[in-house]
Parts: C-alpha cells; structure tokens; sequence
C-alpha cells in the first residue's frame, strides 16, 4: 500500500509526431486499447489490466517528449492539503477543473525544479476494458502485443536533482529507494510512494523538462522476450537489451516510438518498505547498476532524450 497521500503514477500524456504511427506502436505493438478520442485530437489509452478511465495520453504535436505527468492521490481532500504545502515551498499552483480530461476529476499542477509538470488528481472514472471483478477471469479477452499490466512509472532528465529531492520528499511525500552519487554529487534518484522500487526517478543532466523514458510493466520475464520479438519482428528502433537492471534489479527492454520518445517495458524488480535503507551506487558501479549484466552504459541510453 502507499504510505503517503500520493497512491501511484496516474496518467503520463506524451507528445507525438504522427498520430497514427504512434497508435499503431502504442495499441498493436504495446498492446494498449484506445479509450476514446477527445475534441482536441489527443486519444486516451489504457492497459486492459488497469481500472482508471486511462494511464496513457498522445497528443499530437510538432516536437516530442512530455507534457505531464500525474499521481493519483487518496482522496479528493488531499488536493487541498498538498496545494497549501506545494505553495508553501514556494512553488506556484493552478487548478485544472473536473473533465478536461476524460473520466478524470479535478486537478492541480505544478512545474518543479528540473522543468517538468506535476499533476494531481483523486478522482478517476473507469472504463472498458478493465478487469471482472466479479468471479474474475485472468483477462476479459487474450491480451494483445506486450500485454502490459500498467503504465508504471518515467524516468526525467534535468537539473537541480538536489532541489527535487527535497520537494518530492519534504512537501510530496516520496521516500528515495536509490541514488547514484558521484564526488560532484547526486546523479540520479529513484523516488517511491508505496511498495515498489520506484514510481518516478530523476537524472541529472542540463536542459529542463526531458523525458528519458516512459515504462510499461509486464508479467514475466518470458513476456519481456515475447516484446523483444514483437520489437525485432516489425523492425522497432531498440535501445538495449533484454537485459537487466542493478538498480530495482528489474529486467527490461528498451526501445523507441516511431516520434523518437524512449518506451520501456520491464518485469520484477524488488519490494519496497518504508523502513528499507536507501541502496546507493557509486561512479565505480554506475554501468552495473544501470546494465547489470552488460555493466557497462552506452552512450544513447546517456544522451538521447526527448
């Protein structure tokens, strides 16, 4: 469960380049179903596993990347309690009525230090196809592509990683699960809400606002092989792997979106708990903790953001 007013990543809403392409990758290929379009062209998508009216918003656009991110939290009164902490750290906040989105209540946003936007929300409609829990069967109908479980969690590049730090813990209620730090500092963070290894992490690098990748869990690890089929089958751009992880320890693929934007899908990965130590690496271990078995870091994965 989630020890803070913070439940878990909601919804992510990534910007494209050519909207059908991207349905093709995000529906046949992920295996994400098409929830409706709205009146301003963005389309909502969802994993089939997942409740909430979606996790996944396209929205067409000139240049890639992130537009937002967005966590779900308890209940509608903590909107109240995490707006008069956001502003009393200083941070500006605006309000987002009910149904700007689809199926989804009242919001606020911010911008945090390494130049990208927050949401949160409490209320979520849900939508079909969502899972039976009446008598509940595995799935509704065969699971398609990857098959994802869930939109589970991003991965941002940009500055003040110390500043972030601070905000996600002191005012947002994060814990930090890991870190990588160097003899400059901090270089990376994995910051958590419940009991996974990481809802959201952070690396440092110099321009704001970038987005590194956006990560889909699935079953197993046979289902991590069955993606890289699918990738190496209709010739999908791939990063790196199947591989695995030393930080979370998850096993993972990488690969790219036909606008460029870093997709990830990945199994495992440790349980976290609020008494856990924090697990630190250093610049000697950097390339295991990221590619475990490779232990070593390729200078894409490093560089190429959106």
């Amino acid at each position: 469960m989630a020890h803070t007013g913070i439940l878990r990543p909601g919804f992510v809403q990534v910007r494209v380049l050519d909207m059908p392409a991207a349905l093709t990758h995000y529906i046949d290929r992920i295996g994400l179903d098409k929830v409706t379009e709205g009146a301003d062209g963005r389309i909502y998508l969802k994993s089939a596993f997942e409740f909430d009216h979606h996790s996944v918003v396209l929205r067409k656009a000139e240049a890639a990347g992130i537009d937002v991110v967005a966590f779900k939290v308890r209940a509608d009164a903590d909107l109240n309690e995490f707006e008069a902490k956001i502003k009393a750290a200083g941070v500006a906040v605006d309000r987002i009525p009910a149904g700007e989105q689809p199926g989804i209540g009242r919001r606020i946003g911010f911008n945090v230090a390494s130049g990208h936007r927050i949401e949160l929300y409490a209320q979520a409609e849900q939508s079909d196809p969502k899972p039976q829990v009446i008598n509940p069967e595995l799935w509704n109908y065969e699971p398609h592509g990857m098959a994802p479980k869930r939109f589970d969690h991003v991965l941002l590049y940009g500055p003040e990683i110390n500043k972030i730090e601070e905000f996600f813990v002191n005012v947002l209620g994060f814990l930090v699960a890991e870190r990588v730090d160097t003899p400059d500092g901090t270089i990376g963070i994995w910051l958590t809400a419940g009991m996974k290894a990481h809802d959201i992490a952070f690396v440092k690098h110099p321009e704001p606002g970038k987005l590194h990748h956006i990560s889909f869990q699935l079953e197993n690890w046979n289902a991590v092989g069955h993606a890289a089929d699918i990738i190496a089958r209709y010739e999908m751009s791939l990063d790196i792997g199947p591989t695995r992880h030393g930080i979370t320890q998850g096993q993972t693929i990488y690969f790219f979106d036909p606008s460029g934007n870093r997709n990830e899908v990945f199994t495992g990965g440790y349980d976290y708990y609020p008494d856990n130590p924090m697990r630190v690496w250093d610049e000697r271990q950097i390339g295991k903790g990221i590619f475990y078995y490779e232990r070593e870091l390729n200078e894409r994965f490093l560089t190429v953001v959106t």
